[in-house]
């Protein structure tokens, strides 16, 4: 007898069996559909499968034992009688199966139309047969035909994946279709898929990630046996990505599912603040952290007592905030961050005892006034120092020898009644410094609690003295075409501020007269020479440099010690005599030029005669060349008669010109003449 129960239309054939009618195949009988993966038998009254089937059936498994008689529900005859079993099923992404056959008599299995098993006999004991093969991913069919040809009646087919990891190294196919719907009430996030059509299938893992991090799994430890999952999403405002990944018995996971997003509404505040500190200074307390992510401001707290009650202080954006404190008094701190939708952290806590630790901060901007018998040390306070002033803060001022500070060598300065401090700054009056060499300045701020700020930057000084600087080396007088060029070494001392030179004539007597600096003009290029003299007519002088210190030092310009030179200046006046006979008007001209803002020698004049002016035709301007001995004009006819001055542009420094101005009647004679001379001086 038979030992499965039929699905579908073996209960039509028993009814028709119990009123004694015919069983035959029926149109609708044959019609019958069997939904995957069920399988659809055909009972045949012949063991060549052909015409109609007796009866159509969906049967769960191919498991029959039908002993020596046909199979219940259905009128076939005992011997020579076969049945058709067939399905079509979606595989997934396949892999390693295995085929078992069990029959008394025959059995040919066939997947996608091959033959796959063939145990096609009539026997009196059951044949058995296991095949293992690969079957490829996606949809595939397969057919038992079975045959009962006489004696016992048997039939048995089974289809498995194979587990073993060693055997099955095909992935699940990726699961597909995955949707997620986020709960903003409940924080949830509900994630669905396509069910995964392998039959080797455990189940599925849920992976969550934001954009630029890694996959973390988030569905346990063991695989989901259904196709849904409802994750706990970070209430963080940020949006997450899942994906669903496929696992086999075999161990092997798929690659993940497209991947599905949750936008997060945000409960989550930021990490608590890291690294609070409190700084005490006097009645005030500075707490200060390091900045945390996500932060928009910060929260401030204090209680007298661990336990509190603790009480907001203040909110601020900054990572410290600065408030007043009980002197040598716990007090008891917290900080918390809150991001924009105010999402508080945790608590920092921190605790001050009110003592005052901190120093002041050094003063800036260190300057002096010196003098001969004492040094004035000026400086300035940075801001904030103006309560600890007004309690009883101060000033120490430090001192060591030579051009660097040396701290094994310092003295503490006392300064003298002159002396003046303040909350923003103040003037040490130095009376105890040494003369005449140098000494370093620091100065530091003192709170009332005794703490001392840092050194400020030291301040090196040349101290004042009563000694004159040495006499002046290397002192040459050199006549040029401009003037008499005086130059000589630097003074090696160290607090020389300036040169004088001065200028003198001979006496008969061998004295010498001396006429001052006047007349000698520095430069901007040689701080050691300077151009003296004016028109160079021959003239012989003397001349004598001596140096002059900050505190007004300098030998007597007859001292023995003073080196004096003598010089006699070039003659370069005209061989040619020229008569002025200019009683026009007034002129105007200089004699010795050489700024650096002068284009050259230059006149102006007036013309005030009326009657003579009225004559005059135009104006010319000519200049002594030395080469042809002769007064050249600079310009090409006459100058226009209303022309009132004249600058000669293409004059040289460091020459003498010489030149006449004429005024010219229209007949071609001269109504006036002027001749004058112009230094332009090359000065160093």
């Amino acid at each position: 007898m038979s030992t499965r129960t039929r699905l579908t239309a073996l209960a039509a054939a028993a009814a028709l069996a119990a009123t004694g009618g015919l069983i035959t195949a029926t149109p609708a009988l044959a019609a019958v559909t069997c939904a995957s993966p069920l399988w659809k038998a055909q009972y045949f009254g012949n063991t060549t499968f052909s015409g109609t089937p007796k009866l159509t059936a969906c049967d769960s498994a191919v498991s029959e034992n039908y002993g020596y008689g046909d199979p219940a529900g259905v009128t076939l005859p005992k011997d020579n009688f076969s049945v058709r079993w067939s399905l079509t099923r979606d595989f997934g992404s396949g892999g390693p199966f295995r085929l078992s056959a069990a029959t008394q008599d025959g059995m040919r299995v066939y997947v996608d139309g091959v033959r796959k098993i063939d145990l096609w006999k009539n026997v009196s004991t059951t044949a058995r047969r296991t095949v293992d093969l690969t079957v490829p991913a996606g949809r595939h069919t397969i057919r038992v035909d079975y045959v009962a040809w006489t004696g016992l009646a048997l039939a048995a087919f089974t289809y498995a994946p194979r587990i073993e990891a060693a055997v099955d190294t095909v992935r699940p196919l990726a699961p597909a279709g995955p949707t997620a719907a986020y709960d903003r009430d409940t924080s949830r996030t509900t994630l669905r898929w396509t069910a995964n059509k392998e039959m080797d299938l455990a189940g599925y893992r849920v992976y969550r990630r934001l954009s630029a991090t890694s996959w973390a799994k988030v569905s346990g430890a063991s695989p989901l046996t259904s196709p849904s999952f409802t994750d706990a999403t970070p209430a963080t405002g940020q949006t997450f990505l899942y994906e669903v990944r496929a696992v086999d018995r075999a161990g092997r996971e798929s690659a993940g599912s497209p991947d599905v997003t949750a936008v997060t509404v945000d409960r989550t505040g930021p990490a608590a603040p890291a690294g609070l500190s409190v700084v005490g200074d006097a009645w005030w307390a500075t707490l200060a952290w390091q900045a945390v992510a996500d932060a928009a401001r910060y929260e401030v707290y204090a209680a007298p007592a661990a336990a509190g009650p603790f009480e907001l202080l203040g909110t601020t954006t900054a990572t410290s905030y600065r408030t007043d404190a009980p002197v040598n008094t716990a007090r008891y701190y917290r900080v918390r961050a809150l991001d924009a939708l105010g999402n508080p952290s945790a608590d920092a806590a921190v605790t001050g005892d009110g003592v005052d630790r901190t120093p002041p901060k050094p003063p800036v901007s260190l300057d002096s006034l010196v003098r001969v018998a004492y040094t004035d040390v000026h400086w300035k306070q940075p801001d904030g120092f103006y309560e600890d002033f007004d309690n009883g803060g101060t000033y120490h001022v430090y001192r060591s020898p030579g051009t660097t500070l040396d701290p094994a060598a310092l003295t503490r300065v006392t300064c003298a009644e002159e002396s003046d401090e303040t909350s923003t700054g103040g003037v040490c009056h130095d009376l105890g410094m040494p003369e005449g060499t140098y000494v370093t300045y620091a100065v530091a701020a003192v709170d009332p609690a005794g703490n001392e700020s840092a050194l400020s930057a030291p301040l090196v000084v040349r101290t004042g003295d009563r000694v004159a600087p040495g006499p002046v080396t290397g002192v040459k007088a050199t006549p040029r075409a401009d003037g008499v060029l005086v130059s000589w070494d630097a003074s090696p001392e160290d607090d020389v501020d300036r040169y004088v030179v001065r200028t003198g004539t001979r006496q008969a007597d061998g004295t010498v007269q001396w006429l001052g600096s006047a007349s000698c003009r520095e430069g901007t290029s040689d701080p050691l020479a300077v151009l003296c003299g004016d028109l160079p007519d021959g003239e012989t002088h003397v001349y004598a440099v001596v140096a002059r210190d900050r505190w007004d030092n300098l030998l007597p310009t007859g001292a023995p010690e003073v080196t004096v030179v003598e010089a006699t200046e070039l003659d370069v006046r005209p061989s040619v005599t020229v008569a002025r006979d200019w009683d026009l008007g007034g002129l105007g001209h200089g004699t010795v030029i050489g700024g650096p803002d002068e284009d050259g020698p230059s006149i102006t004049w007036r013309c005030d005669t009326t009657a003579a002016c009225e004559e005059v035709a135009g104006y010319r301007v000519s200049r002594w060349n030395t080469a042809t001995q002769a007064y050249e004009p600079l310009h090409a006819g006459l100058l226009p008669a209303g022309t009132r001055t004249y600058t000669d542009t293409a004059a040289a420094r460091g020459t003498t010109y010489f030149y006449t101005l004429e005024a010219v009647r229209a007949d071609g004679g001269v109504a006036g003449t002027y001749a004058w001379n112009c230094v332009f001086q090359d000065r160093v």
